[in-house]
């Protein structure tokens, strides 16, 4: 694969990286708009890379979810160009240029991208898993590696060392990914996929057919019940490390935590009832939630500014 050369002026370079950036940013606000919401949260030289990765991610899956002809064929080909942009530092493309950019900014190990690349792949021959253990797995690939990639750009406290705040990284983006797979029992019915674990399944008495066909009773209530219970306790595991990270970044992970927790929420109060419908939560509640968060992180900001213009004690 010929590498892809830059502009020949860092003005021109500047202006195609600004517009990648701009393009990653309205992936984020079609598609994710919770996570969008909350990136807002965050200062401003952080949130470009945040919409960055979260395009990469959803390119690939799009790839996979919303197939051409070729899905394999298309997903190799856009994995293989990306890695090998991101070792000639460069990339024609708005959403693999701004994902190259930010990788070697922040110094993000290839690895991750490997691992979530893996399990994209995965996604199109396997379509269900035994138990939570290879459910897991599968997350690895999936979410907790997008949270060691995120973790980067929002920073750790003074004193906190990145492996420190790592676990709970890893926790939160498989909850967010396990909120997901409980939203959208039935539209990944609808491709022939399962993420809930086979074993419990089995155990609720509840089959695949069932989900095909869209078929709610109280054993399926009570499977996802036990999977709310599942999620959120990955949400407590997740919890102590948001004290870890730089103080302008907290608002902004407690805001999507907030956000992505209240799913489970409405999930409840549709009476689990997910395999006809997708439930969201209200967009004034999300906007509370938005507004709450502001205030506290406006708070931080100013206060990090005083103490940077404070002058030095005599001594």
């Amino acid at each position: 694969m010929t590498a892809v050369q830059p502009p020949r002026t860092r003005a021109e370079q500047q202006a195609r990286l600004d517009a990648a950036y701009r393009y990653c940013a309205a992936v984020n606000a079609e598609h994710g708009k919770s996570y969008h919401l909350a990136t807002r949260l965050l200062t401003p030289d952080r949130r470009p890379a945040i919409h960055a990765l979260y395009a990469a991610a959803r390119t690939a899956d799009d790839l996979v979810d919303h197939p051409g002809a070729d899905p394999a064929g298309d997903l190799a080909d856009w994995s293989r160009a990306l890695l090998a942009e991101l070792s000639a530092g460069w990339s024609d493309d708005p959403v693999r240029l701004a994902t190259v950019h930010t990788y070697r900014r922040y110094r993000i190990p290839v690895e991750h991208l490997v691992d979530f690349l893996a399990a994209m792949t995965s996604d199109l021959t396997v379509t269900g898993y035994a138990d939570l253990a290879a459910l897991e797995r599968y997350t690895w690939g999936s979410a907790a590696v997008i949270g060691l990639q995120v973790l980067p750009v929002l920073g750790t406290a003074p004193g906190v060392a990145p492996e420190e705040a790592a676990p709970h990284a890893i926790a939160l983006g498989e909850a967010f990914q396990l909120t997901n797979f409980l939203r959208d029992v039935g539209e990944d019915a609808d491709r022939g996929r399962v993420y809930l674990p086979a074993d419990l399944m089995a155990a609720h008495g509840v089959t695949r057919e069932q989900l095909a066909a869209k078929r709610y009773d109280a054993a399926f209530r009570e499977l996802m019940r036990e999977m709310v219970a599942i999620v959120r306790r990955r949400y407590d595991d997740a919890a102590p490390g948001t004290a870890m990270l730089a103080p302008e970044s907290r608002d902004c992970v407690r805001a999507a935590t907030d956000l992505y927790g209240g799913i489970l929420t409405e999930i409840e109060r549709a009476g689990y009832q997910v395999l006809d419908r997708r439930v969201r939560v209200p967009k004034p509640r999300r906007l509370a939630v938005f507004a709450r968060r502001l205030a506290a992180a406006q708070a931080v900001r100013l206060g990090t500014r005083v103490r940077r213009r404070a002058p030095a004690p005599a001594g």
